[in-house]
């Protein structure tokens, strides 16, 4: 895609009807088809190696139109805990399981849904603590291991405080964003953490603290991005107050002790911090949280990177930094990324990737293709080996098509050896595990794609679906694996059911009301 503005955000800014209030630069959704989409010229098969038994069907427990729901979602390590966003949902109820007369267009909403033998169902309804409207909460999802810390992204938030638990009343610095931390005992829920960057926007724009978010395991290191970061500083805690390199963005690091959380590092790029690379379009830490992945999405023109930083002691240093073997302007590595438990597997989408291409390719194909501008995407995997890194795969989708954007959204289980990801304008009606991939009945529907690794091998595991496939509901804007890689959580945020709960059934539309699904 050569067209860059940030009219909409890859985890829901425009898509729950707001525009970002900065500048150029943000991944725009675009539809170059026009008439009807075409049979995709090339297929692979998938082996059916991954073969989930059953499939839960996850809506609101307040479902309305254009709530959103499902535009991102997190998974505990064991595949029992489960946690959604709805960006776009209205109410201006504050806290766990609140209740309001009154309304907040846009502020957002996350549900939590656990599972026993009998089932999934709700746990909690999860509001922030000073709920606005345009807030965006749950822009972006993170949950440690064992599903008892939930971080929450919100980059509409509008304070002008900074740090961890500063005025959350103050409205005067739109879009600055915020990030919030929740902790469970039991199955109580409650707000462990209002947390703010160290420099929050200026001097009456905000810059998007929030916009992706990783915890590690156990819940005590947080990493969050601020994508519209001014600041030119290179390395880490560099000059935040510099304004001469807008868009450039930043990834800050927080640390949690006791009951008590704050910032550990800030963190830029070490070669070269230039205005609108978007540094921490998406993050990704290990573990116990001493590797960080973070993507670059519009670097070199939208060619974007992945860079890798390590902590020792408390200190962070620059690693790596990771390009694909075929990059061209405009192929957008870095949009999203996932890391394995150990930190020396990591996997970055390149959703605007151009090559006609089906399946694992070798290293060197799909280079110049970049007047094509198809858009079909890729995603690209590098493993590090005796503290080296090299690109072991070229993923491409099993029925490549144009304009499909496979790799907006991937997720990886704890060992790397499975991995998922979405393409949200798929355009096949076919429903459930490995369905028809030929068909183009459902345009914009939206697909997942698992692939696992034996030894040094990659191979297409699973085409997936909808079990109620519909045009335009854009299944696979967000995913999320457990640690094993045998349970799948799917979003499909313009989904039109009216059902509420778990399975439920309506005859009704709530357009755009939004689904996730979840395959086990």
């Amino acid at each position: 895609m050569r067209v860059r503005n940030k009219s909409v955000l890859v985890v829901g800014l425009a898509v729950a009807g707001l525009c970002a209030p900065v500048g150029s630069g943000f991944a725009q959704v675009k539809r170059q088809m026009e008439g009807k989409p075409e049979a995709p010229k090339a297929t692979v098969t998938p082996t059916g190696t991954w073969s989930p038994k059953s499939t839960a069907y996850v809506k609101a427990s307040n479902t309305n139109k254009d709530d959103m729901f499902g535009t991102a979602i997190a998974l505990s390590g064991d595949g029992n805990t489960l946690a959604v966003s709805a960006t776009g949902e209205d109410s201006a109820a504050k806290g766990i399981n609140g209740t309001a007369k009154t309304s907040a267009t846009n502020s957002g909403a996350v549900y939590v849904y656990t599972r026993t033998a009998t089932g999934w169902k709700q746990q909690a309804y999860i509001k922030a603590s000073n709920p606005k409207e345009g807030a965006l909460f749950g822009n972006a999802l993170a949950l440690s291991n064992d599903g008892n810390v939930l971080a929450v992204g919100s980059t509409g938030e509008s304070s002008s405080a900074t740090g961890v638990n500063g005025n959350q009343d103050d409205t005067s610095m739109p879009g600055s964003g915020a990030v919030y931390v929740f902790a469970r005992n039991g199955a109580a829920w409650s707000q462990q953490a209002y947390v703010k960057s160290s420099n929050t926007g200026g001097p009456v724009v905000g810059y998007q603290f929030g916009y992706a978010v990783s915890l590690s395991s156990d819940g005590n290191t947080l990493a969050v991005s601020q994508t519209s970061d001014p600041s030119n500083a290179t390395g880490i805690n560099g000059n935040q107050k510099n304004l001469q390199a807008p868009d450039s963005g930043a990834v800050f690091v927080f640390t949690h002790s006791g009951d008590t959380w704050s910032q550990q590092a800030y963190v830029k790029p070490w070669n070269t911090t230039t205005p609108g690379v978007l540094f921490g379009y998406s993050v990704g830490l290990n573990s116990n949280g001493d590797t960080l992945a973070v993507g670059a999405y519009d670097e070199l023109g939208g060619e974007g990177a992945l860079y890798v930083f390590g902590r020792n002691k408390g200190k962070w240093a620059q690693e790596a930094r990771l390009h694909a073997s075929n990059a061209e302007r405009g192929d957008s590595l870095g949009c999203a990324l996932a890391i394995s438990d150990d930190g020396n597997t990591i996997v970055g989408g390149a959703f605007d990737e151009d090559a006609i291409l089906a399946g694992i390719q070798p290293p060197d194909a799909g280079a110049k293709d970049e007047a094509d501008d198809d858009s079909t995407g890729a995603a690209y995997v590098f493993v590090r080996k005796d503290g080296k890194w090299s690109q072991q795969a070229y993923m491409k989708a099993f029925n490549t098509r144009i304009n499909d954007q496979f790799g907006w959204a991937l997720t990886m289980s704890h060992d790397g050896n499975t991995i998922a990801v979405g393409a949200h304008l798929e355009d096949s009606g076919a429903k459930g595990v490995n369905g028809d991939m030929k068909d183009a009945s459902a345009e914009d529907s939206g697909a997942a794609y698992v692939y696992t690794r034996s030894g040094d091998t990659w191979s297409p595991a699973a085409y997936v679906k909808a079990t109620n496939t519909k045009a335009a509901a854009e299944f696979g804007i967000a995913l999320a694996l457990s640690a094993d890689g045998k349970v799948l959580a799917i979003g499909a945020p313009k989904e039109d059911g009216a059902a509420v709960g778990v399975n439920g059934k309506s005859v009704k539309s709530a357009v755009n009301s939004g689904a996730a699904y979840v395959y086990y």
